[in-house]
C-alpha cells in the first residue's frame, strides 16, 4: 500500500475547491445520460475525473496551517531562490499546483524545482534537472510561511 502525500493549500483555495466540487457534482447529476453521444460522454468523463481529483485534494489537504517559521523550504512556505548561473531571483509558493489561484507562482514538491529545494535551509544550494535536461543550481534566499508573507504583502500595499 502506498501512503498518500499530504498537500498544503490555503483556506481560500480550500473554499474555492469545495465550491467547484459542489458545482461539478450538480452539473454531473443534472446532465442527461446520453449514452449515444460521444461528446456528452467525454464531458461527463472529464467532469467525473475533475470531481475525483478535487475530492482527493480536499481529503489529503493540510488547510492553511502555516509551517514553522524556521527558514526551511516545505509545503506552505513562500520561497525566494536565486538561479546561480544568471543571478535572477524568483519567489513562489511551495504548495499544490492547481489548488492555489493567486498572482504568485506555485510549485509542487513533485516538480523538479520543488523537489530539489524541499528541505533546504536558507543559504543552501541545490541542483536539479529541468524537463529539457539541463542542470540548474539555485540558492534558497528566503523561506517564510504563506500567512506571514501575505500579511507582510498586505501591510506594504
Amino acid at each position: 500500500m502506498t501512503a498518500t502525500q499530504r498537500v498544503w493549500i490555503s483556506k481560500q483555495a480550500y473554499k474555492r475547491l469545495q465550491e467547484e466540487l459542489a458545482d461539478l457534482k450538480e452539473l454531473f447529476a443534472s446532465e442527461p445520460d446520453d449514452a449515444d453521444d460521444p461528446n456528452t460522454q467525454a464531458v461527463q468523463r472529464a467532469r467525473l475525473a475533475r470531481i475525483q481529483q478535487i475530492h482527493e485534494l480536499l481529503v489529503n489537504a493540510t488547510v492553511g496551517e502555516d509551517p514553522p517559521d524556521d527558514g526551511v523550504a516545505e509545503p506552505g512556505m513562500v520561497c525566494t531562490i536565486r538561479y546561480d548561473d544568471s543571478g535572477e531571483e524568483e519567489t513562489f509558493l511551495l504548495g499544490m499546483r492547481g489548488a492555489e489561484y493567486s498572482d504568485m507562482e506555485v510549485y509542487s514538491v513533485t516538480s523538479p524545482l520543488g523537489a530539489a529545494i524541499l528541505g533546504a535551509r536558507v543559504g543552501e544550494q541545490r541542483t536539479y534537472t529541468t524537463p529539457r535536461g539541463s542542470e540548474l543550481t539555485v540558492t534558497l534566499l528566503k523561506a517564510v510561511p504563506y500567512g506571514m508573507h501575505t500579511a507582510a504583502a498586505a501591510k506594504s500595499a
